[in-house]
């Protein structure tokens, strides 16, 4: 099933723990915070509950979708891999969920090897792809309840499992209706309750709200972080959207090619970027000389041009606003828009990339 596909429960104790230190690497390189070898000792007496150590992945034709990520996750987290389409985020997610293998690194997940200890992760995680893995001619009830009985899990717990989730996710008046019927939202948050139905430790959400409208993505995320407040659930996602990354993640990833430029919480990120950032929108035949008149200006900074829009940095941009205008003007340059922001994630991956944040569609996967 692609939500919650079935991964058979590996017998003895679930949820074993493994003391450890967590692995980090922060060096800065040509392509800003990456992640690579230090050993550091961020959460204390903490154990991670995901921890990444150099993932290294390669598809064929050369493409490389991982080139040496490290992170970890706490227990009760919610984590963003927050990255433009082919990034490397699903392929890191991927590989996390058992459904591809690394070429080199180690990821355990729930204190579990991800490639020694499979069927122990499977029976931890749940996992919700970026296609809705819902039979749609059975009601939501029933999906809900097949997908325990591949847990092996009992039938009364099966059946009481599967009211709780209709309740915590705000599906009762769909419950017992064919899934063929349902909104987008109402099938992601039955994607969702798939994933959970086992009660694993750790839920990985892979583009979890693609394609749904901003009415539905809030519902899904207050849904979320309702049954996260009840569950101590953990939850490690992959988005292109940077306000969703901004406002449900605890902490984030930055992923460009395949590397992580910055990783922080979205405060810590967002604080690095000094002043604020003036938008220009452009004659495209007069942009190029636009930047070099801005570039040239005293008090401006990280000027950047991408096709007719042109972005820099300024101390005060309500006061700097006027005088860029003014500038331009003068020198018979036209400005058909303009706005003043305060720091973004899109200026932080702007400051780590040297170029603006893409969102496109989901990234495709290899094999």
């Amino acid at each position: 099933m692609g939500a919650a596909p079935f991964f058979p429960p590996a017998p003895g104790p679930r949820g074993e723990r493994h003391r450890r230190r967590e692995i980090w690497t922060r060096r800065r390189s040509d392509r800003g915070y990456a992640a690579r070898g230090e050993v550091m000792n961020a959460m204390g007496d903490a154990d991670a509950v995901v921890l990444v150590e150099e993932l290294r992945k390669r598809y064929p034709r050369g493409v490389i979708a991982l080139d040496g990520i490290s992170f970890a996750v706490a227990p009760g987290e919610t984590f963003a891999l927050l990255g433009p389409n082919g990034a490397g985020k699903s392929t890191a997610v991927r590989i996390l969920a058992t459904l591809t293998r690394a070429d080199a690194g180690r990821a355990r997940v729930a204190g579990h090897d991800v490639a020694r200890e499979a069927g122990r992760v499977r029976a931890a995680i749940g996992y919700v792809a970026q296609a809705t893995g819902t039979d749609k001619e059975a009601t939501g009830r029933e999906n809900l309840v097949l997908q325990g009985r591949l847990y092996h899990m009992p039938g009364p717990r099966i059946r009481e499992r599967a009211s709780q989730l209709i309740q915590w996710l705000d599906l009762g008046g769909a419950a017992d209706r064919l899934t063929r019927g349902y909104s987008g939202g109402m099938r992601r948050r039955l994607d969702v309750a798939m994933g959970l139905v086992h009660e694993p430790r750790v839920l990985f959400l892979d583009e979890p709200t693609t394609g749904l409208d901003p009415e539905s993505r809030s519902a899904l995320w207050r849904d979320l972080q309702r049954l996260k407040a009840r569950t101590g659930l953990t939850i490690l996602l992959t988005t292109h959207y940077l306000e969703e990354a901004d406002e449900a993640a605890d902490r984030v990833a930055i992923v460009d090619h395949g590397r992580i430029v910055a990783m922080g919480t979205p405060a810590e990120l967002k604080a690095q970027i000094r002043g604020d950032a003036v938008v220009l929108d452009l004659v495209p035949a007069q942009a190029p000389g636009a930047r070099d008149l801005v570039a040239a200006l005293p008090g401006v900074r990280d000027v950047t041009l991408e096709g007719r829009t042109l972005r820099c940095r300024v101390a005060e941009g309500a006061r700097m606003l006027p005088q860029l205008i003014t500038a331009l003007d003068r020198a018979g340059l036209s400005v058909l828009s303009a706005a003043v922001r305060r720091p973004s994630l899109d200026d932080v991956y702007l400051h780590h990339t040297g170029h603006a944040f893409l969102s496109g569609a989901p990234e495709a996967v290899g094999p």
